[in-house]
């Protein structure tokens, strides 16, 4: 068994803080050193924004928990310095199969393209990642980066005030208050932050079971994503299998809703119910297990004054098609920098309203598809049964009834159309995939990838065309990404389509602000100002 969850990496030690006569003020104070909370961190030090972190645990978490990471995550995890550790790690894999039956019905391929820096995704246990969060956090200590994490620092009480947020902390040695001028809360899916808040969800909750069982052994299964619909071993539910590092195996089995949850977790339940999948003679070892229920909710707003939610305390999403743990680091792509500028005065408060708008928008989509995934997988009347498993047998044998499939559809990233920060799109001619409020498409550059020449604020991209270099306008810096489609007929394809020649604004988490024939620097300035609130 992995050890990993088993050391501290971040042990309570007393801090000034708790001596001082009156509440210390910090600019960010993070609830919840998760995956979603470690990467926060990451992005504000990076863009030297002084930030605290705050859990009352000192390790990562146990359980493989979140294990599907997908090319966006990874793309966000080599601009906050971490990717190749990752991928290096990971069970790369694009391929997918689903079985009705004992039969399989199609396989798919999540990047059928090539051109792009990562794979479709990596499997890889959660405290694998959350471990390379922290190491990262490290290497920016080691550079002098304002950022430290407090372990066994339990936050008890919140009031939220027009200018600051106090909190009240208890420690192995007694509580103490902090001040925040803005706080984040990154505490999962049964936030504290929240509750303390009075804040709820909205959304659904499906009369539902799952066993999640996380089993070592050495098998020969290929690396891809099998999905099954009514097994021989799982008769009327559906089962799924991923493998991880480590001969460590992901298997979940559908139970029922009506079902004695405690009970199913126990060996004597579970270990029968994985012989009859794997086969009485495979030797395996559990090494984490648990229930869950598919659950699609969101809060109604995730920015409260100067309380701003991401991830799990933002948003629940059923696991199938691996949108929880990917939402919440596209919610810290988008969230920090624009912390930064409103901390920066470059722009104003209003700006994370945007915050609220886009990423309330990627939830929606979020558990729109997680919604019609449960639905097709735990048809809930007699007709959508029939009609579900018709589908299935028509998928076999003809390529118009795959799209009608619904095994989880798989995290992309999401799309913010008509979002308050794009400009107008003008153009018909330049590609629909690389629009206004699109995240940047990868493609080959040179021996590079455009991805990694991006800058770590915005940046225009001037395709065949002329453009200043590395201008100031509105107040902010541009950093300017002058290439050729000549020699990069793929960038070429993905980003001028019908057109000769074209100039890019890219944000700074990568998405596009706004797109024109050539550079024009009134118009720049004008998108300028709206993708900064200031417009």
């Amino acid at each position: 068994m992995n050890k990993i969850f088993e050391i501290p990496l971040y042990p309570y030690a007393r801090h000034p803080d708790q001596d001082a006569t009156t509440p210390v003020q910090h600019k960010v104070i993070i609830i919840g050193a998760g995956p979603v909370g470690l990467a926060a961190a990451i992005d504000l030090a990076q863009r030297d924004v002084p930030v605290l972190v705050l859990d009352d645990n000192d390790r990562v978490s146990f359980g493989s928990r979140a294990i599907c990471f997908s090319k966006r995550t990874l793309e966000i995890l080599d601009r906050l310095g971490c990717g190749d550790v990752n991928v290096e790690t990971g069970v790369t894999w694009n391929t997918g199969r689903v079985f009705f039956n004992e039969r399989e019905i199609y396989t798919f391929n999540l990047l059928p393209e090539e051109g792009h820096k990562r794979p479709a995704f990596i499997n890889l246990q959660q405290y694998y990642f959350e471990q390379f969060l922290f190491e990262r956090v490290q290497q920016l200590v080691e550079e002098g980066k304002p950022i430290e994490i407090r372990g066994r620092n339990r936050v008890e009480a919140i009031g939220a005030h027009p200018d600051h947020v106090r909190l009240e902390i208890e420690t192995p040695e007694g509580p103490y208050e902090l001040h925040a001028e803005w706080l984040i809360a990154c505490d999962g899916a049964n936030s504290p932050t929240r509750r303390m808040m009075g804040l709820d969800f909205v959304g659904r909750v499906f009369e539902d079971n799952f066993l999640i069982a996380d089993v070592i052994m050495k098998a020969d299964f290929p690396t891809e994503r099998w999905f099954w619909f009514d097994p021989p071993f799982n008769r009327g539910q559906s089962a799924l299998l991923h493998r991880q590092p480590d001969n460590v195996w992901r298997i979940d089995l559908q139970l029922g809703w009506d079902i004695d949850r405690e009970a199913e977790k126990r060996p004597e339940r579970v270990i029968p119910r994985l012989k009859a999948m794997l086969g009485e003679d495979v030797e395996f070892d559990l090494e984490w297990v648990s229930i869950y229920t598919f659950q699609c909710r969101r809060m109604e707003r995730f920015r409260h004054g100067r309380v701003i939610f991401a991830g799990d305390a933002a948003h629940q999403v059923s696991p199938f098609g691996a949108r929880g743990a990917n939402s919440g680091l596209q919610d810290v792509d988008n969230l920090c920098w624009k912390l930064a500028m409103v901390l920066e005065g470059q722009a104003p408060v209003r700006l994370l309203d945007s915050y609220d708008w886009e990423r309330v928008y990627g939830a929606d989509e979020n558990i729109l598809n997680s919604t019609r995934s449960t639905d097709f997988i735990t048809p809930k009347s007699e007709m959508s049964q029939i009609f579900r498993d018709a589908v299935l047998d028509l998928a076999a044998r003809h390529e118009f009834a795959r799209p009608l499939v619904n095994s989880g559809r798989l995290s992309v990233p999401c799309v913010y159309d008509d979002g308050p920060l794009n400009t107008d799109d003008i153009s018909n001619t330049l590609p629909a995939r690389t629009r206004p409020g699109a995240p940047v498409e990868d493609a080959p550059l040179g021996e590079g990838w455009l991805i990694d020449a991006l800058g770590e604020g915005f940046t225009l991209l001037a395709i065949d065309t002329a453009c200043p270099q590395d201008v100031t306008l509105e107040g902010v810096a541009l950093t300017t990404l002058s290439v050729g489609a000549k020699d990069n007929p793929l960038l070429g394809a993905r980003y001028l389509g019908a057109q000769p020649h074209a100039v890019y604004l890219v944000r700074p988490d990568q998405h596009i602000a706004a797109r024109w024939a050539e550079y024009n620097e009134e118009a720049v300035s004008a998108s300028l100002k709206r993708a900064t609130a200031r417009a």
